[in-house]
């Protein structure tokens, strides 16, 4: 279904005028072969107020986190967005100029670029942060990379326990022959340390750990790892979930070299799936390398505070072979939801959303365990883990049926989110249902 705005009288005249006997004629350069050559038998047209009832008709068949509860995570997060950030965003300003191609006349979406990076450096401890990445899979991927450019080295060692869309995503990098990605597995959800550390030797770029993993557990051998790779002058790259950073230890206070990680759940919707926003920093000693833009603070001639497109290798736009990386854009309408969202709640508003969290979560852990339903792996967790279910796909569907969205699906296992958003009575429900199947 489309608008079409000419009537056949102006699509007429817009013919008559190019010399053309008819629509056809526009497409004469495609070859016959390539075309339909038959009517696409469409519905006749429609009117504004059928095509919106239409359109609201088959909406309602979508199954939304507005409607149901939600306890699905495993890397995309159901969390409230205060209305401010709506509101913002549709500012004409932001909303339609909100790629700083002209960076000299996009002063405002400049310093909005600026205060999110600071935002982020402020949340990871690290030294600098790049004007966002595409989404938390790029983002690791590019941290890959830069690693082995920095290091002169090839291999990468990535746990198993590393969210699998992003190692997909470090994997297609790899394709190019310029890394080498190692999967190590991990050992009861967590990573094995010591497997990790009797891999790395002088051709190891870098390690790759993701604190909480992929199965929402805490990497309790980070210490052992950081200390295995810096000793063989390798990077330590680990991706975080930016909320749990309201209560965790930074990447920068573990020794991380470059912090990666998806920063949906900073004031960004589910979306089905996207839009999304990575968010990628590193230590001084790397800032020269980070991959797509920065934006630094400096003064115009009067003296007055400016802000300006910095530090890119120019490899990237002009030796584009000779670049470290490609990536020359950035998610900044995304990037800019997160940095209002994190001035709304401010620095003890996330630290209290993180604690929510991870209340819900061990409220949930312990409701489970008296319906007679363990942990997959017992490891201290954040906000999400897996529990031991024999059939998930049978469990998501019989939650589904109650009114709930379940969690995602592993083997033997359901891997379970609770944020600020979920009630206890959503929990409870939750817990009754699970508790009520067949678990063999």
């Amino acid at each position: 279904m489309g608008y079409v705005p000419n009537p056949s009288r102006v699509v007429r005249e817009m013919l008559e005028f190019m010399g053309l006997q008819g629509r056809d004629d526009l497409f004469a350069d495609i070859p016959t072969g390539l075309k339909l050559n038959r009517d696409l038998n469409l519905e006749a047209p429609r009117s504004e107020q059928e095509l919106r009832q239409e359109l609201g008709r088959l909406a309602a068949r979508n199954t939304t986190v507005d409607d149901r509860p939600c306890f699905l995570g495993a890397g995309a997060y159901d969390h409230y967005i205060p209305a401010v950030v709506e509101q913002m965003l549709l500012r004409s300003e932001f909303y339609t100029a909100y790629t700083p191609y002209q960076p000299e006349i996009s002063q405002g979406i400049l310093q909005a670029i600026f205060e999110y990076q600071t935002m982020i450096c402020n949340l990871t401890a690290m030294a600098v942060a790049n004007a966002s990445m595409y989404d938390g899979g790029s983002a690791l991927a590019e941290a890959c990379s830069l690693a082995c450019d920095v290091t002169r080295r090839s291999r990468v060692l990535v746990p198993d326990t590393v969210n699998p869309s992003y190692l997909e995503v470090a994997r297609t990098y790899a394709a190019g022959g310029k890394m080498d990605v190692v999967v190590v597995p991990g050992k009861d959800g967590i990573a094995d340390s010591a497997a990790i550390a009797s891999l790395i030797d002088d051709q190891t770029a870098a390690v790759v750990v993701q604190n909480p993993n992929f199965y929402g557990n805490l990497e309790t051998g980070l210490p052992a790892i950081e200390r295995a790779i810096h000793s063989r002058k390798g990077l330590l790259v680990m991706a975080v979930d930016p909320i749990s950073l309201g209560l965790l230890k930074p990447p920068g206070s573990w020794g991380a070299d470059i912090a990666v990680g998806e920063g949906q759940s900073l004031g960004n919707p589910l979306n089905f799936g996207g839009p999304y926003l990575g968010f990628f920093a590193a230590s001084e000693k790397l800032m020269r390398k980070v991959p797509g833009r920065l934006v630094g603070q400096t003064v115009d001639l009067d003296g007055r505070r400016a802000f300006v497109l910095t530090l890119q290798a120019r490899e990237q736009h002009i030796r584009r072979e000779k670049a470290s990386s490609n990536i020359c854009s950035n998610e900044a309408l995304c990037a800019l939801a997160a940095a209002i969202y994190l001035s709304v709640v401010g620095r003890d508003g996330l630290k209290e959303i993180a604690a929510r969290c991870h209340q819900l979560a061990c409220y949930a852990k312990n409701e489970l365990q008296r319906a007679g339903l363990n942990l997959k792996y017992p490891q201290p967790f954040f906000r999400e883990f897996a529990v031991a279910i024999g059939d998930p796909t049978a469990a998501n569907r019989a939650l589904l049926d109650q009114g709930i969205i379940g969690g995602y699906e592993l083997d033997g296992g359901l891997l379970l989110a609770f944020t600020e958003k979920r009630s206890r009575a959503e929990i409870d429900r939750l817990v009754s249902v699970l508790g009520g199947i067949d678990n063999e």
